[in-house]
């Protein structure tokens, strides 16, 4: 049995590859789950298709097969060349597809390093894969033991504490301000990434929010996904007045909200300009602030350099897990064959005691005391066989001592 990923993520594919390649529908995903365990190569898989990253996590008998069968698929699906895939795609063996699991459950392999979304994400995909049965015990036990992993760096780590992004450094200055966003309402000006980023962060802190951009669709998208209320760019002035925070990421050329902006009523408003060049004028007006994108980049810069050096950290997490979940395995690739020595020993042990009834050595009223004793007596001789078979299992590689096992007992051709 062989772990497999084939990873297409921002590090090695454009947007718009990533965008052919995604799977944006549970059919579809599911189509093509079926067809990979069609392959004789594939047993189990798990597709993983987000924005950033669009992942196959495969337990297989054949890597080079079932990744072969895997490229010709994603080919079929997203209508790109097989070369150009093979050219773009990670492609992870065994340890390296453990060792890369546990790094995308931890978010070590994220675009943000240390966001808490890909771990929702994945647990979403295996879920999938589960339900729907195109996974079963091989997947179950990794997927596990990367949610044990990442769980671990969170608590031993700092970092998932700050955030590393412009746009998150922005909420969490709202939240320093306010002390806490529920029931606050925002107005989110813009459809780039910024503007999705805030306007995600300020939802999952229990704000109210209000996309805006100068094209509806590109407003109306985000506000689908993240289940909030859109107005049209040509209404700003009119409403603007209505919120507690103004969260602007815009291509303008020019602010688009300037010094005769109708504030009327005296409250503490929070304005964040994302924004290069500007989108807000220097207003004067009592009760409001305005914070800068440079403000808010001088904390990113300071949060980036924490998450470096707590990723280095938890890369040593990432190891320690990847080598115990491999020697977890093995224990239980073992665990079987001594299993098999015993049910062994005992049939012999029926067999022997039948025999010397048969051929008269014992009386038939001893038959069962006779069987206890043979029986008795190979456990003795097998138990510390097993105690060093286990031994061994824990701390070392045993797959040779495996095969030499399975061929003793004639496994191979059972």
């Amino acid at each position: 049995m062989h772990y497999l990923t084939l990873s297409f993520t921002h590090k090695n594919t454009t947007q718009p590859i990533r965008e052919q390649l995604a799977f944006n529908t549970d059919e579809e995903k599911k189509t093509f789950l079926q067809r990979s365990l069609a392959s004789p190569f594939i047993n189990e898989a798990v597709v993983i298709s987000t924005c950033n990253r669009i992942e196959v996590f495969a337990s297989c008998n054949n890597p080079n097969g079932a990744s072969e069968q895997l490229f010709m698929l994603l080919s079929e699906h997203s209508g790109i060349g097989l070369d150009e895939l093979e050219g773009r795609a990670d492609l992870f063996e065994d340890q390296s597809a453990i060792h890369h699991l546990f790094s995308v459950a931890s978010s070590l392999d994220s675009m943000v390093v240390g966001e808490t979304q890909i771990a929702g994400q994945l647990k979403d995909a295996y879920r999938f894969s589960l339900e729907n049965g195109f996974c079963a015990d091989k997947l179950t036990r990794a997927v596990n033991y990367a949610f044990k992993c990442a769980a671990e760096i969170r608590n031993a780590t700092d970092i998932s504490s700050k955030p590393v992004s412009v746009a998150s450094v922005a909420v969490a200055k709202a939240r320093e301000e306010f002390g806490s966003l529920h029931g606050r309402n925002a107005l989110v000006i813009g459809a780039g990434e910024m503007s999705v980023i805030a306007a995600k962060t300020l939802v999952n802190h229990g704000a109210t929010v209000t996309m805006m951009n100068r094209t509806r669709a590109g407003a109306e998208a985000i506000a689908e996904e993240i289940g909030s209320d859109v107005v049209d760019f040509e209404q700003l002035y009119d409403v603007v007045a209505h919120f507690d925070m103004v969260f602007t990421a815009t291509s303008a050329p020019q602010p688009i909200l300037g010094r005769d902006v109708p504030l009327r009523d005296e409250r503490p408003r929070h304005w964040f300009d994302m924004a290069i060049p500007r989108d807000i004028e220097a207003i004067e007006f009592p009760e409001l602030t305005i914070h800068r994108v440079d403000d808010l980049k001088s904390t990113v810069e300071d949060n980036i350099t924490l998450r470096e050096e707590e990723a280095k950290a938890s890369f040593a997490i990432v190891g320690r897990y990847t080598v115990e979940f491999y020697a977890w395995l093995k224990t239980l690739n073992i665990e079987p064959l001594i299993k098999e020595r015993y049910l062994r020993a005992r049939q012999a042990a029926e067999e022997e005691a039948a025999r010397a009834v048969a051929k008269g050595f014992i009386p038939a009223e001893y038959a069962e005391a006779a069987r206890k004793m043979c029986f008795q007596a190979l456990k003795r001789y097998l138990h510390p066989q097993t105690a060093q078979l286990r031994k061994v299992a824990e701390i070392g590689d045993i797959d040779a001592m495996i095969s030499s096992i399975e061929f003793m007992l004639n496994k191979k051709e059972e």
